[in-house]
């Protein structure tokens, strides 16, 4: 058992005393599974719209070929589906340990600043902006690895 539900033992215990709060807690544990089945939907539907947008950009003419702005949107719209699927691993380490997990939420938010990174028109920017990107993604970053080296140091000092 991980410090994090160690942690959360105690106010669980108060939540399964109190017949309102117990309720509540079921109708919250519901629609997170609701949100897990509406985000496999949004991913399958993400993979199929992928597809279709290479298909038919393959398709028009030039025949076969692909610009450098067709392939960037296309690497945007793939990270766009696997920043849904860490959403859905989100969910789904919620459902199983009742515990959110910082690691996974700010690897996933790394994934979403890479993504706008990546699509982000440059010349119709302001460096204001580009600058605010690159200082938001250096803090994720530092946050992050931050994180890992705690998790890491905690491994290394129960070993």
């Amino acid at each position: 058992m991980s410090d994090e539900n160690i942690e959360q033992q105690p106010a669980n215990k108060n939540i399964l005393n109190d017949p309102l709060l117990r309720n509540l807690q079921k109708i919250i544990r519901f629609s997170v599974r609701v949100l897990a089945v509406i985000m496999t939907l949004v991913i399958v539907w993400g993979v199929i719209d992928v597809g279709w947008v290479i298909y038919k950009r393959l398709i028009e003419t030039p025949f076969m070929l692909l610009t450098i702005s067709d392939i960037l949107a296309t690497f945007g719209a793939f990270i766009a589906v696997m920043i849904a699927i860490e959403i859905f691993e989100n969910i789904t380490v919620y459902l199983r340990e009742d515990v959110i997990h910082v690691e996974i939420v700010m690897a996933t938010a790394l994934m979403a600043i890479a993504r706008k990174v990546i699509v982000l028109d440059y010349k119709e920017m302001s460096a204001e902006y580009v600058f605010a990107t690159a200082a938001v993604t250096l803090a994720m970053s530092i946050g992050y690895w931050l994180v890992v080296r705690n998790k890491k140091a905690k491994r290394l000092i129960n070993s």
